[in-house]
Protein backbone atom coordinates (compact mmCIF):
# COMPACT_ATOMS: atom_id res chain seq x y z
CA UNK A 1 0.00 0.00 0.00
CA UNK A 2 1.46 3.54 -1.06
CA UNK A 3 -0.18 6.91 0.00
CA UNK A 4 1.85 9.54 -2.59
CA UNK A 5 4.03 7.19 -3.36
CA UNK A 6 5.58 6.68 0.07
CA UNK A 7 4.93 3.00 1.41
CA UNK A 8 2.11 2.50 4.16
CA UNK A 9 1.23 -0.19 6.00
CA UNK A 10 -2.55 -1.29 7.64
CA UNK A 11 -3.00 -3.75 10.06
CA UNK A 12 -6.54 -5.26 10.97
CA UNK A 13 -6.01 -6.55 14.35
CA UNK A 14 -8.94 -8.87 14.94
CA UNK A 15 -9.68 -10.98 18.01
CA UNK A 16 -11.35 -14.74 17.09
CA UNK A 17 -15.64 -15.08 17.15
CA UNK A 18 -16.83 -16.68 20.14
CA UNK A 19 -15.06 -19.89 21.41
CA UNK A 20 -16.29 -22.80 23.26
CA UNK A 21 -14.45 -21.54 26.23
CA UNK A 22 -15.69 -17.83 25.54
CA UNK A 23 -19.06 -19.21 25.87
CA UNK A 24 -18.05 -20.93 29.02
CA UNK A 25 -16.63 -18.27 30.90
CA UNK A 26 -13.34 -20.50 30.97
CA UNK A 27 -10.28 -18.91 30.92
CA UNK A 28 -8.71 -20.39 27.53
CA UNK A 29 -5.05 -19.13 26.93
CA UNK A 30 -3.17 -21.52 24.78
CA UNK A 31 -6.12 -24.26 25.54
CA UNK A 32 -7.53 -25.48 21.80
CA UNK A 33 -11.46 -24.30 22.11
CA UNK A 34 -13.66 -24.69 18.60
CA UNK A 35 -15.66 -22.05 17.61
CA UNK A 36 -19.70 -21.57 18.37
CA UNK A 37 -22.29 -21.69 16.22
CA UNK A 38 -22.60 -18.09 17.24
CA UNK A 39 -18.62 -17.90 16.88
CA UNK A 40 -18.94 -18.84 13.24
CA UNK A 41 -22.11 -16.44 12.50
CA UNK A 42 -20.11 -14.03 13.82
CA UNK A 43 -17.12 -14.50 11.21
CA UNK A 44 -19.66 -14.91 8.20
CA UNK A 45 -20.94 -11.40 9.64
CA UNK A 46 -18.01 -9.90 9.53
CA UNK A 47 -16.72 -11.69 6.18
CA UNK A 48 -20.04 -10.27 4.53
CA UNK A 49 -19.55 -6.70 5.70
CA UNK A 50 -16.14 -6.46 4.69
CA UNK A 51 -17.05 -8.32 1.15
CA UNK A 52 -19.85 -5.66 1.10
CA UNK A 53 -17.09 -2.84 1.72
CA UNK A 54 -14.65 -4.32 -1.18
CA UNK A 55 -11.94 -4.68 1.79
CA UNK A 56 -9.19 -6.28 0.36
CA UNK A 57 -5.84 -7.96 2.84
CA UNK A 58 -2.73 -9.04 1.11
CA UNK A 59 -1.84 -11.65 3.45
CA UNK A 60 -4.17 -13.24 6.56
CA UNK A 61 -1.70 -14.17 9.46
CA UNK A 62 -3.40 -16.08 12.14
CA UNK A 63 -2.99 -17.37 15.76
CA UNK A 64 -2.47 -21.57 15.25
CA UNK A 65 -5.11 -22.37 17.57
CA UNK A 66 -8.86 -23.44 16.54
CA UNK A 67 -10.64 -20.31 17.19
CA UNK A 68 -8.46 -18.32 15.73
CA UNK A 69 -8.06 -20.60 12.53
CA UNK A 70 -11.48 -21.14 12.11
CA UNK A 71 -11.80 -17.46 12.02
CA UNK A 72 -9.77 -16.41 9.56
CA UNK A 73 -10.02 -19.31 6.96
CA UNK A 74 -14.47 -18.01 7.43
CA UNK A 75 -13.27 -14.57 6.03
CA UNK A 76 -10.29 -15.73 3.49
CA UNK A 77 -12.75 -18.07 1.97
CA UNK A 78 -14.99 -15.39 1.70
CA UNK A 79 -12.57 -12.45 0.68
CA UNK A 80 -10.30 -14.93 -1.25
CA UNK A 81 -7.19 -13.98 0.81
CA UNK A 82 -4.44 -16.94 1.60
CA UNK A 83 -4.03 -17.62 5.33
CA UNK A 84 -0.72 -18.02 6.53
CA UNK A 85 -0.40 -19.23 10.52
CA UNK A 86 2.22 -18.40 12.76
CA UNK A 87 2.24 -19.23 16.85
CA UNK A 88 3.82 -15.98 17.53
CA UNK A 89 0.23 -14.54 17.41
CA UNK A 90 -1.08 -17.65 20.31
CA UNK A 91 -3.02 -16.20 23.15
CA UNK A 92 -1.51 -15.79 26.40
CA UNK A 93 -0.03 -18.90 28.30
CA UNK A 94 -1.49 -18.55 31.70
CA UNK A 95 -0.42 -21.69 33.28
CA UNK A 96 -2.51 -23.37 36.26
CA UNK A 97 -5.06 -21.07 35.32
CA UNK A 98 -5.75 -22.35 31.86
CA UNK A 99 -9.64 -24.24 31.62
CA UNK A 100 -10.70 -23.06 34.81
CA UNK A 101 -14.15 -20.58 34.62
CA UNK A 102 -14.18 -16.83 35.91
CA UNK A 103 -15.39 -17.86 39.11
CA UNK A 104 -12.79 -20.50 39.95
CA UNK A 105 -10.15 -18.22 39.14
CA UNK A 106 -12.17 -15.63 41.70
CA UNK A 107 -11.39 -17.84 44.48
CA UNK A 108 -7.52 -18.57 44.00
CA UNK A 109 -5.82 -16.88 46.42
CA UNK A 110 -4.01 -13.55 45.25
CA UNK A 111 -0.96 -12.24 46.07
CA UNK A 112 -0.96 -8.85 47.89
CA UNK A 113 0.62 -7.26 45.32
CA UNK A 114 2.23 -8.02 41.77
CA UNK A 115 4.51 -6.33 39.30
CA UNK A 116 4.40 -7.02 35.75
CA UNK A 117 8.10 -9.22 35.75
CA UNK A 118 5.81 -11.75 37.41
CA UNK A 119 4.54 -14.94 35.82
CA UNK A 120 1.14 -15.99 36.03
CA UNK A 121 -0.64 -18.91 36.49
CA UNK A 122 2.28 -20.18 38.39
CA UNK A 123 4.62 -20.86 35.02
CA UNK A 124 2.82 -18.73 32.76
CA UNK A 125 3.71 -15.36 31.02
CA UNK A 126 3.19 -12.23 33.04
CA UNK A 127 2.53 -8.81 31.66
CA UNK A 128 6.34 -8.02 30.90
CA UNK A 129 6.56 -11.47 28.68
CA UNK A 130 3.62 -11.09 27.20
CA UNK A 131 4.60 -7.54 26.13
CA UNK A 132 8.01 -8.55 24.91
CA UNK A 133 6.52 -10.85 22.04
CA UNK A 134 3.71 -8.63 20.99
CA UNK A 135 6.65 -6.11 20.04
CA UNK A 136 7.78 -9.44 18.53
CA UNK A 137 5.14 -9.92 16.77
CA UNK A 138 4.61 -6.40 15.74
CA UNK A 139 8.24 -6.24 14.66
CA UNK A 140 7.91 -9.06 12.32
CA UNK A 141 4.82 -7.25 10.70
CA UNK A 142 7.20 -4.39 9.49
CA UNK A 143 9.69 -6.85 8.46
CA UNK A 144 7.21 -7.80 5.53
CA UNK A 145 6.35 -5.70 2.86
CA UNK A 146 4.02 -2.54 2.68
CA UNK A 147 0.70 -3.65 2.35
CA UNK A 148 -2.61 -4.52 4.12
CA UNK A 149 -2.86 -7.28 6.56
CA UNK A 150 -5.17 -8.80 8.80
CA UNK A 151 -4.22 -10.73 11.96
CA UNK A 152 -6.66 -13.08 13.40
CA UNK A 153 -5.47 -13.00 17.30
CA UNK A 154 -6.36 -13.23 20.99
CA UNK A 155 -7.66 -10.14 23.36
CA UNK A 156 -4.81 -10.98 25.39
CA UNK A 157 -1.75 -10.51 22.89
CA UNK A 158 -3.91 -8.06 20.87
CA UNK A 159 -3.69 -5.87 23.85
CA UNK A 160 -0.22 -5.70 24.10
CA UNK A 161 0.40 -4.96 20.82
CA UNK A 162 -1.64 -1.81 20.56
CA UNK A 163 0.22 -1.01 24.13
CA UNK A 164 3.54 -1.70 22.02
CA UNK A 165 2.20 0.53 19.56
CA UNK A 166 1.10 3.66 21.60
CA UNK A 167 4.44 2.79 23.37
CA UNK A 168 2.88 1.92 26.57
CA UNK A 169 4.28 -0.01 28.73
CA UNK A 170 3.02 -2.81 31.72
CA UNK A 171 1.81 -1.02 34.91
CA UNK A 172 2.41 -3.00 37.94
CA UNK A 173 -0.55 -4.86 40.26
CA UNK A 174 -2.29 -4.52 37.04
CA UNK A 175 -3.53 -1.20 36.06
CA UNK A 176 -2.88 1.35 33.31
CA UNK A 177 -4.86 1.21 29.90
CA UNK A 178 -6.95 -1.81 28.62
CA UNK A 179 -7.87 -2.06 25.19
CA UNK A 180 -10.97 -3.81 24.64
CA UNK A 181 -11.41 -6.71 22.05
CA UNK A 182 -15.18 -8.23 21.78
CA UNK A 183 -15.56 -11.48 20.01
CA UNK A 184 -15.15 -10.41 16.29
CA UNK A 185 -14.24 -6.74 16.88
CA UNK A 186 -10.92 -4.78 15.91
CA UNK A 187 -8.62 -2.24 15.55
CA UNK A 188 -7.50 -0.51 12.56
CA UNK A 189 -4.12 0.90 12.52
CA UNK A 190 -2.12 2.51 9.87
CA UNK A 191 1.76 3.29 10.51
CA UNK A 192 4.05 5.60 7.91
CA UNK A 193 7.64 4.00 7.76
CA UNK A 194 8.96 7.28 6.54
CA UNK A 195 7.61 9.29 9.58
CA UNK A 196 7.16 6.62 12.08
CA UNK A 197 3.55 7.64 12.42
CA UNK A 198 1.00 5.63 13.51
CA UNK A 199 -2.58 6.46 13.00
CA UNK A 200 -4.78 4.02 15.06
CA UNK A 201 -8.15 4.85 12.99
CA UNK A 202 -10.61 2.11 14.89
CA UNK A 203 -10.92 0.27 18.19
CA UNK A 204 -13.25 -2.51 19.20
CA UNK A 205 -15.30 -2.50 15.94
CA UNK A 206 -18.18 -4.76 16.06
CA UNK A 207 -20.98 -2.74 13.58
CA UNK A 208 -21.17 -6.41 11.70
CA UNK A 209 -23.07 -7.77 15.27
CA UNK A 210 -25.33 -5.42 15.53
CA UNK A 211 -27.90 -7.49 13.84
CA UNK A 212 -26.83 -10.40 15.47
CA UNK A 213 -27.42 -8.68 18.95
CA UNK A 214 -30.87 -8.13 17.74
CA UNK A 215 -31.83 -11.81 17.71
Amino acid sequence: MTLNEKPVYQFVFLRHGESLGNAQSRWQGQSDYPLTDKGRAQARALAERWKAENAQFDLILSSPLGRAKETAEIIASSLNVCVELDPIWLERAIGEMEGLTAEEVRQKPKPPYTNPFDSIGGDGEGDWALYLRAGQALHGLLRRSPGSYLIVSHGGLLNQVMHAITGVAPHADPSGVRFRFENTAFARVIYHPHQHRWAIDAVNDRAHLRSLDKE
